[in-house]
Formats: structure tokens, sequence, C-alpha cells
């Protein structure tokens, strides 16, 4: 079993940053990769970011967060980080962190909200 606890979420005016944390516990030597969904209210949710665990860390980020945010991993401390500038009021949306496994469903985290708003 794999577990994840994210943190880091909040108010920001636009323009602004935030980063996101996702800390993993558990049976991580399962664990593939690991990313970011987000689901804004009367949306599907959709793939922000994410990132393998292998010594190449491969990135993949979707269209409208390139070159604002960043995904980055600390395998010490099995914490996945989103680095988020230059935030838009479209990046309001409850934000999930997820581990892809080798044998088993994806897991998902608790989600946390984040508002960009003057």
């Amino acid at each position: 079993q794999v577990q994840l606890v994210e943190s880091g979420g909040g108010l920001v005016q636009p323009g602004g940053s935030l980063r996101l944390s996702c800390a993993a516990s558990g049976n991580i030597f399962s664990i593939d990769g690991m990313g970011w969904y987000r689901q804004a209210p009367g949306k599907q949710r959709e793939l922000v970011a994410d990132i393998t665990i292998t010594s190449r860390s491969s990135t993949n980020y979707a269209d409208s967060v390139k070159g604002r945010f960043t995904i980055s991993r600390d395998n010490a401390k099995n914490t996945v980080f989103l680095q988020m500038n230059s935030l838009k009021p479209e990046d309001t949306a409850v934000y999930y962190c997820t581990a892809r496994l080798r044998a088993s469903l994806p897991v998902w985290g608790q989600g946390t909200q984040v508002t960009v708003s003057s």
C-alpha cells in the first residue's frame, strides 16, 4: 500500500506563486511515477504534470502550465513538488497528487485547494 499526503495549497493573487508538496509512504518501491492533476468546479480532472521515478526523471506538462509550473522530486524524502509561478485565476482548482504503481491501480491523495484571486 502507498499513502500520499499533500500540502501547500491556499489563496494567492494573480501572478503569485505556490509550491505544493506530496509525501509518499508505505510501499514506495512499487511507485513508477508521480504526478499532479487538478479539477475545477464543473470540469473534468486533468493532468497538470507528472514525473517518472527513475534516474532520468522524465517530466510531462499540460500545455496550459508549460513555462509556469515545475515538477520535481526529492527521492530521499519520497516527496514530489509542484512549483507554480505566474498563477492565473484559471489555475483555481483542487489539486490532487497521484502515484502510478507497477502492479496495481494508481493511488490518489486527498486533494488541496488552490485559489487564485485578487
